[in-house]
């Protein structure tokens, strides 16, 4: 007979919430800690690529994914200025038959509802401000600013970029500011606009780049506007900008663009500050997930999809080795830590590719671009075949085991 584990999740968010979901499936005894008085993520778009999809359609949620999301017809590289075509990946048609799952665009927080719909005994504790964890004859116990405490075979991390989980068993870490600052809205619109694709939109311009998305099953229009910046912005979600600053940084830009901003009410913007791979994530009893683990900057769409990975193949890991937590971690290390490392420093890449402004080495990206285009395109623009094709709920702990 098996050992039964008991798992405590600090934090709320996707990766949290896929966690607890991931072992309240495999009868594993889960409490989920959450820092807000109740579940209600903050935030606009995100992108919802297959590696991700192939994990909801496992965790069960794939229809009601379909139900919230928008399927772009490709992601598309355009030139800032001209709106010329540099490259063309075709998602709606191809990604089912190629990786196995479908590109959605959703909401971060109908993601995170749906989420939260799968959690259906599991505990969870709001108002839980974690404030560090210890470890202590074979338990680890995280502690919480009203005094209280929560013991468990182990403690996971899913707490952020500024993690309590991460500070507390490796030290406290400074984060470098890129330089890139980020705004964010969200459009509503009663019809579809003439003047943006169903697609996903990459314009790349000297310095700076924007995204745009539909969300709310073709509803709104996400925007993620990449700007460079000599000031420090801070790291925060939360952080209020204006309209009027959004148009004067992206004042001559494409006539769709600035169209697109001058729609736009609520606007927030937040410094993209980037941290180098960790080589380990786990110490004893206790270990990391998401953000926590391995923050990445956004220029592959791809934090919250390597958080519902992580959260997959750790739940996998545990349920087959209850009995042996370090090798079940180990081997959660061992998927994990390569695949995320990599996509860290691609990203790190993408922000300095897509923000070219010599003409001359704009000119040899975009040549590049189309190049790769006429011979496969899927291996080319933003170059992201091998981020789509990785299946997590492919992993198999016990085979990898020597």
């Amino acid at each position: 007979m098996k050992k039964t584990l008991k798992v405590g999740v600090i934090g709320g968010g996707i990766g949290g919430v896929t966690l607890a979901a991931a072992l309240e499936q495999r009868g594993i005894e889960v409490h989920l800690f959450e820092r807000a008085a109740a579940f209600g993520e903050v935030g606009a778009g995100i992108q919802m690529t297959p590696n991700a999809v192939k994990v909801l359609k496992a965790l069960g949620a794939h229809d009601a994914l379909a139900k919230v999301g928008f399927l772009p017809e490709a992601l598309v590289g355009r030139d800032w200025s001209t709106a010329e075509e540099s490259f063309r990946i075709p998602l709606k048609s191809d990604c089912p038959q190629l990786y196995g799952a479908e590109f959605f665009h959703v909401h971060r927080a109908d993601l995170h509802h749906l989420l939260t719909e799968l959690l259906n005994t599991t505990k969870v504790t709001f108002n839980a401000q974690c404030t560090g964890v210890t470890q202590q004859e074979g338990k680890a116990v995280a502690h919480f600013a009203d005094g209280s405490c929560f013991e468990a075979d182990l403690i996971v991390g899913a707490d952020g970029v500024r993690s309590e989980i991460r500070r507390s068993i490796f030290g406290e870490e400074e984060p470098k500011f890129t330089g890139n600052m980020c705004y964010r809205a969200v459009v509503p619109f009663d019809e579809m606009p003439d003047f943006v694709a169903p697609e996903s939109s990459f314009w790349l311009g000297p310095k700076s780049h924007v995204v745009t998305y539909y969300v709310n099953g073709g509803k709104a229009v996400n925007i993620v506007a990449v700007n460079e910046t000599a000031s420090w912005v801070e790291e925060s979600w939360n952080a209020r900008s204006t309209q009027q600053e959004m148009l004067e940084d992206f004042k001559d830009w494409h006539p769709n663009i600035v169209k697109l901003f001058e729609r736009v009410t609520d606007v927030y913007r937040w410094g993209l500050f980037d941290r180098d791979p960790m080589t380990k994530w786990s110490a004893g009893r206790v270990t990391l997930l998401g953000d926590a683990a391995h923050p990445m900057l956004p220029f592959l769409s791809q934090g919250a999809a390597m958080a519902i990975e992580d959260a997959y193949v750790l739940a996998v890991a545990l349920a087959a080795l209850p009995e042996d937590l370090s090798t079940a971690l180990s081997l959660y290390e061992a998927e994990r830590l390569p695949r995320t490392s990599r996509v860290q420093l691609e990203a790190r890449e993408r922000g300095r590719t897509y923000h070219l402004s010599d003409t001359e080495a704009k000119a040899k990206r975009d040549a590049e671009y189309r190049e790769q285009q006429k011979k496969n395109p899927h291996a080319g623009g933003i170059k992201t075949d091998w981020v789509y094709s990785y299946n997590a709920t492919d992993f198999q702990p016990k085979a990898l085991q020597v």
